[in-house]
């Protein structure tokens, strides 16, 4: 299998695949972590099952499903010093006359508020489209998730749809809104 090695670069931000060496950054990120601000952020978690090894095993499946065209998983760190900000994931929806992927995002708690969701986000669309050439991105995102809805509108997602029952989550089936992208 050869390694998915595709990533982006901002002003501030490197978005690309995780490595190995991305171990200690990573870490410090989740352990870095603020109490939970709302109902949709982790939070503190306890992380002392996440070896290098665990990490190195982390790694090896997201190669696996980029390989698949299952998933790829990004980490966001900053350029100027690796830290960890956060996670963006494309999941490969359907392809053949569709190309149509699923966007998710996720920021540490200690890095809000100062524009890396929508910088890292804005950029990670750009790899989508081309190098992993999805036509549509969609974004689904929880009625109440007021973050997440304005960091979409903010990178020019825009609202399509509500699907009814979409998700099974806090033990029930939850409606999403739709938020979607397609290619230029």
């Amino acid at each position: 299998m050869e390694n998915f090695t595709v990533g982006s670069e901002t002003e501030r931000l490197i978005i690309k695949p995780l490595e190995i060496g991305d171990f200690e950054s990573w870490l410090q990120g989740f352990e870095s972590r603020l109490p939970s601000k709302h109902r949709y952020d982790e939070g503190q978690i306890d992380m002392s099952e996440c070896t290098e090894e665990w990490f190195g095993k982390l790694v090896e499946k997201h190669q696996q499903l980029a390989s698949e065209d299952t998933a790829y998983v990004f980490g966001v760190f900053l350029k100027e010093d690796h830290t960890h900000l956060g996670m963006i994931d494309f999941s490969t929806l359907v392809r053949y006359d569709f190309q149509w992927g699923r966007i998710g995002y996720a920021l540490h708690n200690q890095h809000w508020q100062k524009g890396y969701g929508k910088e890292a986000v804005a950029e990670a669309l750009q790899i989508a489209f081309h190098p992993l050439n999805y036509h549509r991105v969609e974004a689904h995102i929880n009625l109440d998730n007021q973050s997440s809805i304005k960091l979409a509108e903010s990178i020019g997602l825009e609202y399509e749809c509500t699907r009814k029952g979409f998700i099974h989550e806090f033990g029930e089936w939850t409606d999403n809104l739709i938020y979607y992208k397609n290619a230029e």
